[in-house]
Formats: structure tokens, C-alpha cells, sequence
């Protein structure tokens, strides 16, 4: 039988021991990894492992030794409870083995647990846990956790309280990263607000979500995009130390230049601009380049823009002689005078 949406995810949370089995499959490895441990512990419990309850079989091997799942699903544990035997990376030509496995299965045997990557619909595989009257089979596509998957990921957390604009961060983060990520970001979330009973803020988004290596490029765009001309020549001193180079510190900057203008020119308004960018932008942060893009507006933007590409063909030119990190330096500068007067 097929599993679909929420329906899968609550089979997931809470599984059947006297299903047969399920398949779960997908282009996104890691995502069916997720899954399968999800509803792996349901099944056994946190120490069905220790309790040699969990048999796992590489889907590879069974065509050398198909009567290896048959032997894990009829075994008697030491342990009482229920038992699982789990098929790792499967795919058709497994189907021989994993098949006799599903139909000589009986009451009271371990449940038979298979992943595998992306099936077409005419897998043999796919279609046998598809058919079968006491399996399950569930296609994990990528999409971007809903907002009930999200909810449970919080409150395993133990996350209770999220401010709106929290939640409308944390939202839109889980479609920028990969699943194991988004759940590594939660996970750091309630390690990070452990014994702190306020609510989550966008503060504490930004404190947890995967860092930028180019927060001292970023420190350098703001000052510049703020008229701080003075503060340019220290900090890009350091970066060239650091071995940024010059035509690196260009595309930077036209980065931030383009964002900004994507939310100044937005038809909604700036602060629905800055909620479109991609990939999104938190807390403080987020708070400094919207008011960054009000200030300079559209078409100022548009003028410093023009200035980043005219500079970017310079270093790029074959017959440049000047030093590029000067070039570069004089437009950062004329860049900062231009927001001065604003």
C-alpha cells in the first residue's frame, strides 16, 4: 500500500509492529536515512540495537546471499520485543530476496525495513511493497518540511515558544538547507535556549543557522554601504591579508549591491523585499540591510552597481597596469561617498 504526505509522517512517528513492512525511497539520501531511523526507533526503541532486536543487511549483499533476510526475519532475539531487519540501499536486483522475505513473513517475525534511492513506478521493488495488503511504501521527495514536520521537530526540541517572525525565519531556512542540516540547526536551537524560558527569537535564528565564511567580507560591505569611508583601508588591509583577492571583493560587494536593490525595487515594498531574498536573511542582519536598501533606494543602487561593473571589467582587462586592490579600494571609497549624501 502507498503512503503519501501526512499520513506517511504520522506512520513515521508512530509505525505498526504487525505491518509487514515498509519502503522508503528517494532521490535525497539523507532525507530517507532521517525517516528510516525515525521509524526504526519507533518500532524497537532506543535500545533495540544494544538488544540485538535490529538487523541491518546491505542491499548489495543479497544477491550474493538472498536467504540472509529470510534468516534475520525469522531469528529469535535474546531480547523480548519487537524486531526489526533493515535492508539498506536496495534496489531491483534485490527485489528477488526481499520479495520471498515478504511473502513468507508471519506474525511475530521482524519487521522488514528497506531504503533505497529513486525507483520508477515500474520497480519491481516498488511495486511489490506497493501491492502487498500488510506493507507500506512511501516516496520521499524533496520538497521542504511542512509546517506540521517543523512543529514536531520543535517539540522534540522541547521549543515551545517561537516569536511570528522566528517561526517565519525558521520557515524559510528549511527551504534553503538539506534536511539533516535543518535538523542539526533545531538541535543547536534547543542546546542554545536549554534553560532560557523566553521565546525564540530571530535573534537566536541567526545565533544558530550555518554561519557565512564571509563574515569579514560582510563586515566590509556594511561599512562601505554606510558613507564609513574612514574604516574601509583597515579592514581591507586585513582581508588582503587574510589572501582575499581583489576581483573576490568586487563580486561581493555586487552580491550585497544586488540584493539590496532587489528590495528597494520590490512592487510590495522593501520589507516584503528582504523577506524574497534567497537564501534568507536573519535577525539584526536582516534588520541592517533593510535599512541599508531604504536608505540608498533604487536608483542610487543602480549607479553603484554600475560603478561594481565598470571596476570588475578593469581587473578583468588584459591590458589593466594598475594595482587592482587600489582599483578596488577607490571604488569601495566612491561607493561610501556616494551613501554619505545620501
Amino acid at each position: 500500500m502507498k503512503l503519501g504526505g501526512r499520513e506517511a509522517n504520522g506512520y513515521f512517528k508512530k509505525p505498526d509492529p504487525r505491518r509487514t513492512g515498509l519502503l522508503i525511497y528517494g532521490a535525497d539520501a539523507m532525507r530517507v536515512a532521517l525517516k528510516r531511523q525515525e521509524v526504526i526507533k519507533a518500532l524497537i526503541g532506543p535500545k533495540g540495537d544494544e538488544e540485538m532486536r535490529l538487523t541491518r543487511l546491505a542491499g548489495g549483499d543479497l544477491r550474493k546471499d538472498p536467504a540472509a533476510l529470510l534468516d534475520a526475519v525469522k531469528a529469535v532475539s535474546f531480547f523480548p520485543g519487537p524486531r526489526v531487519a533493515f535492508v539498506e540501499e536496495a534496489n531491483d536486483t534485490a527485489a528477488p530476496a526481499i520479495l520471498a522475505a515478504l511473502e513468507d513473513w508471519a506474525e511475530g517475525d521482524a519487521q522488514i525495513i528497506v531504503t533505497a534511492g529513486q525507483l520508477k513506478a515500474t520497480s519491481k521493488l516498488r511495486k511489490a511493497f506497493e501491492a502487498h495488503r500488510n506493507a507500506y511504501a512511501v516516496g520521499l521527495y524533496d520538497d521542504p518540511p511542512g509546517r506540521d514536520e517543523i512543529d514536531a521537530m520543535l517539540a522534540e526540541g522541547g521549543l515551545a515558544q517561537l516569536s511570528r517572525d522566528a517561526m517565519s525565519d525558521l520557515t524559510a531556512l528549511s527551504r534553503e538547507l538539506g534536511p539533516g542540516d535543518f535538523r542539526q540547526t533545531i538541535e543547536k536551537l534547543a542546546l542554545y535556549k536549554h534553560g532560557d524560558p523566553s521565546e525564540v527569537s530571530s535573534a537566536d535564528i541567526e545565533a544558530c543557522a550555518p554561519q557565512s565564511t564571509e563574515a569579514a567580507l560582510d563586515d566590509l560591505l556594511n561599512i562601505m554601504a554606510e558613507g564609513k569611508m574612514g574604516e574601509i583601508h583597515p579592514v581591507l588591509s586585513k582581508l588582503k591579508a587574510q589572501g582575499v583577492q581583489p576581483v573576490g571583493l568586487v563580486i561581493g560587494a555586487t552580491r550585497h549591491f544586488k540584493a539590496l536593490y532587489a528590495v528597494a525595487s520590490d512592487p510590495a515594498g522593501a520589507s516584503q523585499g528582504i523577506a524574497r531574498l534567497r537564501p534568507p536573511i536573519f535577525g539584526p542582519r536582516r534588520d541592517r540591510m533593510l535599512k541599508q536598501a531604504q536608505g540608498w533606494g533604487a536608483a542610487k543602487l543602480e549607479q553603484a552597481l554600475s560603478y561594481l561593473i565598470e571596476t570588475d571589467l578593469q581587473l578583468r582587462s588584459a591590458g589593466q597596469t594598475a594595482p587592482q586592490m587600489a582599483l578596488v579600494e577607490r571604488t569601495l571609497i566612491r561607493l561610501a561617498g556616494l551613501a554619505a549624501r545620501r
